[in-house]
């Protein structure tokens, strides 16, 4: 009994992170190629109101998905031209359309909070979800599930193991550089920024359609805000910030256990934990203080415990790209 309810939490805990893989790994993409989009979360809740609102208007998932990815990668374009092309601030850029995309969702989605519609349908993978222990954890899931694991895999392919991967770190860390040996450094910023986009309305629809179906105002509470914070406590390494995903979602999960185990202790408490946790997490990696610990270790085992641990942002993020 006490195995199958561990299975059982494990289990939920890779499905109801695979929203915040899919927001850190797309915005991996565009700080990847140098542009800051500080609009998450604003972008998943409209995102997880349009793919609602598509679904359940035309009942097909699917609609409302892609839906919800062409208003992720609208938003994130916006960002990159006000950037690029205008040449403004770009955090500045991304807060106001957090606000903005906020108090769309909440005026738009009016009609449908409520609505019960369509949700992503439960698909384990033959023969593989049979097989103990591992089946029940990770092949007896849905495709969105499924998506995540390969996301995961193809972004840490893409990035370190492909020329054009090797190009968008280029024009991330040195916009001059890859523009010097032939990379249009602004178009690529805008194509890596969509696709960024693209990936967090994704995750937007996947909170609405699989993990908390349906609509509400502020529907995906600061789920934007999180995966932000997880990208820098992953390093913008994709392997990293999925971990960083899959450790939140088990905080929240343990935060629910801990709350039944002792249930004088006020809710608010067990709710908030997870989020300062995250908070004390990313302190502990930016602050340096990992950094002062690892120089009592021999140089090569600080240079494989500082890969492992630690990352530097890219050299070019938030810088514009000026053409001489």
């Amino acid at each position: 009994m006490a195995n199958s309810l561990l299975l059982e939490t494990i289990s939920s805990v890779l499905a109801a992170s695979s929203p915040l893989v899919f927001a850190g790994i797309g915005e991996t993409l565009t700080e990847r190629a140098g542009i800051v989009n500080l609009s998450l979360d604003g972008t998943i809740l409209l995102s997880a109101m349009a793919g609602f609102a598509l679904s359940y208007v035309t009942g097909s998932v699917l609609v409302g998905i892609l839906a919800a990815m062409l208003v992720g990668a609208a938003i994130a374009s916006i960002v990159a031209f006000g950037s690029i092309a205008l040449g403004q601030d770009q955090v500045a850029i991304g807060f106001v359309l957090t606000l903005l995309g906020a108090e769309l969702s909440s005026f738009l989605g009016s009609p449908f909070v409520g609505r019960q519609g369509p949700s992503a349908p439960h698909m384990p993978i033959p023969y593989l979800a049979d097989v103990p222990v591992v089946g029940p954890i990770f092949f007896s899931h849905d495709l969105v599930v499924y998506l995540g694991y390969a996301l995961i895999i193809l972004a840490w392919v893409y990035i370190f193991k492909t020329q054009p991967g090797l190009k968008l770190q280029g024009i991330g860390e040195r916009p001059e550089a890859a523009f010097a040996r032939g990379s249009n450094v602004n178009r690529m910023r805008y194509v890596y920024t969509a696709l960024g986009g693209a990936l967090v309305g994704f995750a937007g629809a996947a909170y609405s359609l699989d993990i908390k179906l349906g609509w509400s105002h502020r529907h995906t509470a600061g789920i934007g805000w999180i995966a932000l914070a997880i990208v820098i406590f992953g390093g913008w390494h994709p392997l990293r910030v999925a971990f960083g995903a899959y450790l939140f979602g088990g905080l929240k999960s343990l935060s629910s256990i801990l709350q039944r185990v002792a249930p004088g202790i006020p809710s608010q408490f067990f709710n908030g934990a997870p989020f300062a946790l995250m908070i004390v997490a990313l302190l502990l990696v930016s602050s340096g203080w990992l950094d002062r610990l690892l120089v009592y270790l021999p140089a090569r085992a600080r240079r494989v415990v500082h890969d492992a641990l630690l990352g530097a942002p890219p050299g070019g993020l938030g810088r514009v790209f000026v053409k001489e």
